[in-house]
């Protein structure tokens, strides 16, 4: 049970996040609330001691620091802070954060310059009928939930959590 909640809950909020994002432009407050919350669940039950949870803990409690400072100067969005930092916790203090952080990073700056392109062209697109969603092409933000919910899909094997499952499995 355990082992399908660890499975299901973080790759199952990434992906409503990103399509949340993709198609409104927001992300549910209860994406994060949920990802903070299973955790606080899942890992002691997962066999995690208290100390290693106390250090994931810290983990988004450092990320949310720093998207703090980036959505003070409205250089990201409330939701995708909320939705970083929470995500944050699952990865803890170790190596496969930094491998988290860095596909959110990478990914956020093709998707962003993808977007750029989509916009500049957006009077070709409609003209050869793509569906683009609308808040796509109308808003000045760039949707980095997007870019957090697959750069979360391509870390997450890394994560303490899914190594566990992954180690048990087999």
């Amino acid at each position: 049970m355990i082992q399908a909640a660890i499975l299901v809950i973080f790759p199952l909020c990434m992906a409503i996040a990103a399509f949340s994002d993709l198609f409104t432009m927001t992300i549910p407050n209860r994406v994060s609330v949920i990802l903070l919350a299973s955790f606080i669940v899942v890992a002691p039950l997962a066999g995690m001691s208290l100390i290693d949870i106390g250090w994931h803990l810290l983990a988004g409690l450092a990320v949310f620091a720093v998207v703090f400072v980036l959505f003070a100067i409205n250089t990201m969005g409330g939701g995708d802070a909320k939705v970083l930092t929470a995500s944050a916790v699952w990865f803890g203090f170790n190596d496969s954060l930094v491998v988290y952080l860095g596909d959110v990073a990478v990914i956020g700056g093709a998707l962003t310059m993808l977007i750029l392109l989509i916009r500049s062209q957006k009077n070709m697109i409609a003209a050869i009928g793509v569906p683009v969603p609308r808040p796509l092409l109308q808003e000045k933000k760039i949707p980095y939930g997007i870019a957090i919910g697959i750069g979360g899909f391509v870390a997450y094997p890394t994560s303490p959590l899914m190594q566990l499952v992954l180690h048990n499995a087999f």
